[in-house]
C-alpha cells in the first residue's frame, strides 16, 4: 500500500518491537540504496520533512540521512509489502547514499542495463557544468537549441543509414549516439527522462 501519514498506523509495527526495515531505492534509476529502520516518529519524519529519516539502533535515536554529510535522500514514495512489516522508499539522493562514499551501500558490480539510461542522464547533468574546454556535452549545450536538436538529427539519420548498409557493430555504435544526444536535448529543454517514460507508460495502459 501507498504509506501516508493518515494510514502509518495501520503497519504491522508489534512484529519487530516498533522498528521497520526500509530499503531505499533510487527513484530514478531503481538501484537499491540502502537499508535502514523506522519507528513511528522517523517514518512521520520522513512523511512530513520529506527527508528519509530512521531510527538509530547504535544512538538510539532519530537520524535524519545526509544531516553531517548533506547527502540527504528526497523521498518520492513510501510502499509498504502485502505484510504491512516492510517499507520500500523510492528517494533521489543527493550525492553518495553510503558512509564510504560510494552510490550505494551495496556492491556496484554491474549497472541494470534497463536503468542505465538514467544514470546517462545524471552524467549530461553533471558534464552539463563542466567547462566547454572539457566536456563535449557543455559544448554542445553552449551552442543553443538549433544546434542540439541538429546534432539529434544528423544522429537519426546515420542510425538509418547504418541499419540499412552497414554492419550490427556500427549499428548499434549510431543508436547509442542517438540515445546520448537525444539525453542531452532533453537537458537543453528542461525535461526530464522520467517524463518521457511517463508518456510511454500512459500510451502502453490505454
Amino acid at each position: 500500500m501507498l504509506v501516508t501519514l493518515e494510514n502509518s498506523q495501520e503497519l504491522a509495527w508489534d512484529k519487530m518491537d516498533n522498528l521497520l526495515p526500509a530499503i531505499i531505492q533510487d527513484a530514478a534509476t531503481g538501484a537499491v540504496l540502502m537499508q535502514g529502520f523506522m519507528n513511528k516518529e522517523a517514518l512521520n519524519a520522513t512523511l512530513t520533512s520529506g527527508k528519509a529519516t530512521f531510527f538509530s539502533r547504535s544512538k538510539q535515536r532519530l537520524w535524519m540521512k545526509g544531516e553531517s554529510s548533506n547527502n540527504t535522500l528526497d523521498v518520492k514514495q513510501v510502499l509498504a509489502d502485502c505484510d504491512k512489516d516492510c517499507l520500500l522508499i523510492a528517494a533521489n539522493p543527493n550525492g553518495p547514499t553510503c558512509h564510504l562514499n560510494t552510490t550505494s551501500c551495496f556492491p556496484e558490480e554491474k549497472l541494470s542495463q534497463q536503468n542505465f539510461l538514467s544514470h546517462l542522464e545524471r552524467f549530461v547533468d553533471k558534464r552539463a557544468q563542466d567547462s566547454i574546454e572539457e566536456s563535449y556535452t557543455a559544448k554542445l549545450l553552449s551552442r543553443g537549441t538549433n544546434k542540439v536538436a541538429q546534432k539529434v538529427g544528423e544522429e537519426g539519420v546515420e542510425v538509418v543509414i547504418a541499419a540499412l548498409a552497414e554492419t550490427k557493430e556500427e549499428f548499434l555504435g549510431e543508436c547509442a549516439d542517438l540515445f546520448y544526444h537525444t539525453l542531452v536535448l532533453l537537458k537543453d529543454q528542461k525535461v526530464e527522462l522520467s517524463e518521457v517514460m511517463d508518456v510511454l507508460q500512459a500510451r502502453h495502459n490505454k
